[in-house]
């Protein structure tokens, strides 16, 4: 049990995909102006993620490992990923169409998001078994959103904020992703995955 905390600690906080490794900067940027498209964002990839993250899994252990075509990763992932992404899509448009108009050119950016593709090739590499798979999935999906809504929050704050021209827009975006991503760093003495 200790193990699978652990595993939640160190991908929500410690190795946060976005802040720490990286991975899914695009919707990091281009969804965090608001923290209502933010949560949607968080939602739409913890999903894709969890799913994409077990198929993938199941697809490299009983298909490409066994019949030797490792190598068919990559564009075996790709493609789990882009029909995963097509089905939310589909599920957003009649569900929640407000959420799918806010969303807009980034729901179909989750087909390329490295942080989906990521994670599904993370747990391989980690050797991680399908539970520790599951976990270490929804633990990244819930740091992607915690550092998204987080982000989002500082955004909206700096939209009514006073700043010199210069610093309007991605410039104060990134000086500020910068400070959160630092922030980040301080749980790194916590635990190691």
């Amino acid at each position: 049990m200790l193990h699978y905390l652990v595993i939640f600690v160190a991908a929500v906080f410690v190795n946060n995909v976005v802040l720490s490794q990286f991975l899914g900067i695009c919707p990091f940027l281009g969804v965090s102006k608001k923290v209502d498209t933010a949560l949607g964002m968080g939602a739409a990839v913890a999903f894709v993620l969890a799913i994409a993250t077990i198929v993938t899994f199941l697809i490299q252990t009983y298909i490409l490992e066994p019949m030797g075509i490792t190598y068919m990763q990559t564009i075996s992932f790709i493609l789990v990923i882009a029909a995963l992404v097509q089905m939310v899509e589909i599920m957003l448009k009649k569900v929640s169409p407000a959420l799918y108009q806010a969303l807009g050119v980034f729901l179909p950016l989750i087909t390329t998001n490295c942080c989906v593709l990521g994670v599904a090739i993370l747990v391989i590499q980690k050797e991680f078994s399908l539970l520790e798979s599951v976990i270490y999935a929804i633990s990244t999906a819930i740091g992607f959103t915690l550092a998204l809504v987080v982000f989002a929050g500082i955004r909206e704050q700096l939209s009514r904020t006073e700043l010199p021209a210069a610093m309007r827009g991605i410039p104060i975006a990134l000086i500020s992703a910068g400070i959160l991503a630092m922030a980040f760093m301080g749980f790194s003495g916590i635990v190691r995955l």
